[in-house]
């Protein structure tokens, strides 16, 4: 049933109040922000807005531009305020128990995707957050298998139901293979497993770092998903040590990496002798930022 119309509140006065709203909490670009705000509130692409701004709304609507409009005031992310996050042909659902997917992780899926073009296998991404990884990967790749797992059970609610609000569309997002989640610290809940993959983008910030991030990340984005000890090399340490007692012959480990210490991890993977083809590909912006190998 159709919500009740909000019949003094056009899209073009939804965005007008919801500009004001942010330019008082000082935001930047705040007519810009506020369309994508009714946009995401009335579940439509971003330049919607302004070709319907005569167009009246449903309450629902209006309420929830409101409610994202009043978090995005406190500071909050952008993403978390709307509680979406678009990560290559998938919207997700994210909130503070989760990173904000990057658009340079995209990246990493292509880079998987191109060095496993076979049909079949087993698929683990560790630490999976949102369930970006995951999810992708079992949309677009054809695996048989996905297993996602995460040291926070907040994080494996929100990528659960990610996972249950993929639906088809012109660009297919209904999952074809099974996903699993498991929760657990990194590689513990994998014992037993055979894996043809394991990608990771891990905590790799060190703790001394931390004054040096923006405030929405720092102030915001949960720090077990950040931070590693050992100077941000820790989780990675751990993965690549793992990952060769996992991995299948052949497998592919795939790590996204703190382009400062791309090259550590570069050595790491090197060095642990159950790897080879061991290579350092760049983000969009030209950066070092994924590591990847094959089990010899």
């Amino acid at each position: 049933m159709r919500d009740a119309i909000a019949l003094d509140t056009t899209v073009g006065v939804l965005v007008e109040q919801v500009t004001t709203v942010l330019t008082k909490a000082g935001i930047a670009e705040a007519g810009v922000e506020a369309r994508d705000i009714v946009a995401v509130a009335a579940e439509q692409g971003r330049f919607w807005p302004r070709l319907h701004t005569h167009e009246f709304l449903d309450a629902s609507v209006v309420t929830r531009a409101r409610e994202a409009a009043s978090r995005r005031a406190t500071g909050m992310p952008f993403a978390y305020a709307v509680g979406r996050a678009a990560f290559r042909h998938l919207t997700l659902r994210v909130d503070e128990r989760v990173l904000i997917p990057r658009q340079e992780t995209e990246v990493l899926i292509d880079l998987v995707l191109s060095h496993r073009p076979e049909p079949g296998g087993v698929v683990a991404d560790v630490g999976t957050g949102s369930g970006a990884i995951a999810l992708a990967l079992a949309v677009e790749g054809k695996f048989d298998r996905v297993i996602a797992t995460d040291v926070d059970a907040g994080a494996i609610s929100v990528a659960r139901a990610n996972a249950a609000a993929l639906t088809p569309g012109p660009r297919p997002q209904a999952p074809g293979p099974r996903i699993e989640f498991r929760l657990g610290n990194l590689l513990a809940p994998l014992a037993g497993e055979r894996l043809d993959v394991l990608v990771s983008n891990p905590p790799y910030i060190a703790f001394h770092e931390a004054a040096e991030l923006p405030a929405l990340v720092r102030d915001w984005e949960p720090s077990h998903a950040l931070f590693s000890g050992g100077n941000g090399l820790d989780a990675s340490r751990q993965i690549i040590h793992g990952a060769s007692a996992l991995l299948s012959s052949g497998g592919l480990l795939a790590l996204e990496v703190d382009s400062r210490r791309a090259i550590d991890v570069t050595e790491l993977v090197a060095s642990n002798g159950a790897f080879t083809n061991v290579q350092l590909y760049q983000d969009l912006m030209g950066r070092d930022r994924f590591v990847l190998a094959i089990r010899a």
